[in-house]
Parts: C-alpha cells; structure tokens; sequence
C-alpha cells in the first residue's frame, strides 16, 4: 500500500492559495480522512473502543424519546389522531437518509459525520455549510431535549407536593427567568464527556435499557383505557397538518447520524457503524409509532393541547397511583440525560474533525493525552449549550433544529450519488439499496420537510447561514489545511489516495 501524504503546519503564504472558487471546490481525499483518522495529527487522535453494541447505543440513545417524551405535547394539535402518521412519514424520510448515512459511515469512517462525507465529495464550500448546518442540528437540539427536563423533574416533585418555580423552571419567553434543570442536565453531561468517551458510553448504554423499558411499560398501561373513538376523524387538520407535525418531529430522528460522529472511536468502524445506523433506525422507529398510537388511544388529540409531561398525566389518570408517575417521570429524566450526553458527544467530534482540517479555531481539535477526549472543546460547547438551553424556549429550538439536520441529511443523499458515480472503485461494507431511486428520494423528502416549516424557522436559518458565511471568510478560508497546499502537492495527494477503502491507481476524478 502507497504512503499517504500529510497535511502538515501553518497554511503558507497566501500567494499560494487557490482562488475562492478553486478553493470551495477543493475536496479532501479520503485515504487523507482515514490516514489522519488512525494516526491523528497535531494530538487530534482518538482511542477506538466501541463495538456495534456501543455505537448503537450512542445512537438509539441521541434519538429515541426526544419527539416522545418532550415535543408530542406540541406536535399532536397540528396532525391531530393522525400524529402516528407524520411520526411514520418523518421515519421514513430519515430512513431514506439513513441508509446514505450507513453507505458513507463504512466508506469514510472518521468523527466529521455529514461534514466529512461532503468535504470528500463537494468541496470545502458545501463541506463548511453543511458543518455550520452540523453545529445548529446538534448544539440546539441538546438545548431543546433539555428544555424538557424541567417538566419531568416538576412531574417527579408533584408526587411529594412539591413543584419548580417557573422562575427557575421556563426561559424567559415562557414566563420565567431561566430553566436551572435544563442547564443542569447539560453541565452533568459536559463533565461526564470530559472524563472520557467510553465510561460515557457505557454509561449511556445502561440509560437506554431503562429508557425503552419505561416506554414499553407505558403503552402496556395506556392500552388499558384504549378507545377507537379518539382516532375520529383521523384527519382534523387535514393533510397539511399531518405533514406539518412531520416536519416538525423529524427533530426526534436526529440521533442516528450520532453514530456516524464516533467513526474514529469504533474499533471496526467500516463493519460496525452500518449496522448500528440501521439497527438503530429500526428500534426508535417502531417504539415512537407504539406509543404514539397508545398515547392517542388513551386520550383524545384535543387533550394534547398545551399539556406537559403528557405521557406522565396519561399515566397518572389512568392508574390512579402517583408512584408510577413517579418512577416513569425519573425515567424519563434520565431518557433525556441521555439524548443530551449523545449528541452533545457528536457535537464535539463534528468540532474536533473541523478544527483538524483549519476551518476553526485548533482549541476544538486538541486532545487530553490523559482522557482521550477534546477536553477544552467539551467544555466550550457544553457551556454555550446550557446557557441555550436556559434561556430559549423549546418551540424554537426544535424548528431550528429541523432544518439544519434536513439540509445536512440532504447532502448525505447526495454525497453517495456522486461516489458511486465518480469513484465506483472505492470498497463499500453497505450499499444502498435500490440505487440511485433511494438517495434520489431522501434528498426529495428532506426538501420536502423543509417546505414545511415556518417561516420563522427559515428566518433563523437564513440569518444562522449569514453568520457562517461570515465566520468562513473571516476565519476559515484563510485557516484552510487543504487550501494551504500548493497546486502540486494537492494533485499529488489526491492522485496518491491510497486507504483500505480505495485501490492504489488514481482516477480522473482523483486528478481532476
């Protein structure tokens, strides 16, 4: 096997750069990805010990309970009964994406998830969106699964009595002044991060197990007081109302591309990560349309409305004793806890994968010789997060988060159409099935999606796209490490790609 070349130092003169648009242009070889993956650079190396048990936690753990537990509250008045629907409908607009997720997971297996997988295929100009879209997926979606918290821990004080001040309870646009719970849940997860990837996920691991066994415990509950009834008419809020529930619940299928942020922390990432996006997919899918539907069987959709912590008051109702609210309101909570440690660890390794290649500052990218993890990133992150999720309310959050994750999911899709069209070489331990039609319709339904939200929603994202627009050229352009090398070196590296994943021999593509 050809040594692969590295990138090395401080970006040179600027007279060797290329111009702007050979520069966006300029994609990053994968055997470079892989090399930098396994042998780290500038003390960015990371210890790989997750199996495929592990890594499906991680993703299981990011995803399942967020639509559920926090947002169905919000989401039922606009599909009404029909909620199981739009829950099935932004599945499987993520399970179209999922399995480009799992295809590009086995060819590029390193920590930058979409960003990577851009970067390889459409240049550092989509590569930097696509990881500024990266940052609004995950830092606020931890901001919003923690906004959460705050009313299952009110569920749990009820059962004694006792209930939060929403002074100390709600963000200021919800009547208060800051949400302490959901801080809290952030900077416990920081310090959990910080301490080191595997105890976090073994400990995550041990939180999941609890957190579908109370969820099953729920619909074995709630189908007790099942009534056909409450799914007439199905439809209240016609079609456009099922497919504006689906846009907004899709942020509860954010987890699974959680997986592929700990590419360099699996032990056989190119078999493993596959198998954990897919098995995960399956797992949260099938529980969220369960409970969905027993939730809805329980209660009429109009119920639904401006209720918090509902499956908890579903429960409550139903049984008539408060210890089970109790016990399923602390399960919930660590539910939560463990959707915030997962994605804020994928957060951190998207951050550490972007440091590594310049486009922000080093201080993301530096790992702690004694933990193996980004310590100082970790901690830079966990506190901008917190600080969000004490002060934003949920309804905003989840919107922003929506958007960001379908446009990063979007460019998954295509990611995968352009390798196999322009390096059919490459050795892939997943394929997609149903080639091209499958990528070809997740990138369609995650536009789809998108249309769907607010106009508010695309406001933000406007706004969130000027600021990086903003934060690239002011910083990352001229930080560049790929950019940095001279038209030569470039075209030497890229002619040399040369990994377990591709063969020797250079193509066009490689040389173009």
């Amino acid at each position: 096997m050809m040594t692969v070349p590295t990138l090395t130092g401080r970006p040179p003169a600027a007279a060797r750069r290329p111009d702007l648009a050979a520069q966006l242009l300029r994609r990053k070889p994968i055997g470079q990805m892989v090399s930098e993956a396994d042998n780290g650079h500038g003390g960015t190396k990371l210890v790989r010990s997750f199996g495929v048990l592990q890594l499906t936690m991680i993703s299981v753990g990011a995803t399942l309970g967020t639509g559920i537990l926090v947002i169905l509250g919000e989401s039922v008045p606009l599909a009404g009964p029909a909620i199981w629907i739009s829950f099935a409908i932004a599945g499987l607009a993520a399970l179209l994406s999922a399995v480009s997720y799992a295809e590009m997971a086995g060819l590029v297996p390193v920590a930058g998830s979409s960003y990577s997988y851009t970067y390889a295929t459409m240049g550092e100009g989509m590569a930097w969106i696509c990881g500024w879209c990266l940052v609004l997926e995950y830092a606020v979606s931890v901001a919003a699964v923690a906004v959460g918290a705050g009313q299952y821990v009110n569920e749990t004080l009820a059962v004694f009595g006792q209930v939060l001040p929403d002074a100390v309870s709600q963000p200021p646009g919800d009547g208060g002044i800051m949400n302490i719970p959901a801080m809290v849940i952030v900077v416990l997860a920081t310090i959990l991060l910080v301490r080191g990837a595997r105890e976090s996920a073994w400990i995550n691991t041990a939180i999941v197990v609890i957190k579908v066994g109370i969820l099953l415990f729920f619909c074995a509950v709630a189908f007790t007081a099942f009534n056909a009834g409450n799914f007439e008419p199905l439809l209240p809020m016609g079609a456009a109302g099922v497919s504006a529930a689906a846009s907004t619940v899709f942020f509860s299928y954010i987890g699974f591309d959680a997986a592929s942020t700990a590419g360099e922390e699996a032990r056989n990432p190119k078999r493993d990560l596959p198998r954990a996006i897919m098995l995960s997919m399956v797992i949260v899918t099938t529980i969220y349309v369960l409970v969905a539907v027993a939730a809805i069987g329980a209660r009429p959709w109009g119920w639904f409305d401006g209720t918090e912590a509902a499956l908890v008051k579903i429960l409550e109702e139903t049984t008539g004793q408060p210890w089970i609210a109790l016990v399923f309101a602390v399960g919930a909570v660590l539910a939560i806890a463990s959707i915030v440690l997962t994605v804020l660890y994928g957060q951190t390794r998207i951050l550490l994968s972007m440091s590594r290649d310049g486009l922000i500052p080093r201080i993301f990218g530096r790992v702690s010789s004694r933990t193996g993890t980004p310590v100082a990133g970790t901690v830079i992150v966990g506190v901008l997060v917190a600080l969000t999720a004490g002060l934003v309310p949920l309804g905003d959050l989840a919107d922003a988060t929506s958007i960001g994750t379908l446009f990063a999911f979007a460019l998954v899709n295509v990611a995968v159409i352009y390798l196999r069209r322009n390096r059919p070489e490459l050795k892939r331990t997943f394929r997609v099935p149903l080639f091209p039609l499958t990528p070809i319709l997740g990138a369609l339904m995650c536009a789809y999606l998108m249309a769907n939200l607010g106009a508010d929603t695309w406001a933000v994202f406007g706004i969130w796209m000027l600021v990086g627009l903003a934060a690239y050229f002011g910083y990352g352009r001229k930080h560049s490490r790929v950019a940095a090398l001279g038209h030569e070196e470039y075209r030497e590296l890229s002619g040399r790609e040369s990994s377990p994943l591709s063969t020797p021999e250079p193509t066009k593509a490689d040389l173009s």
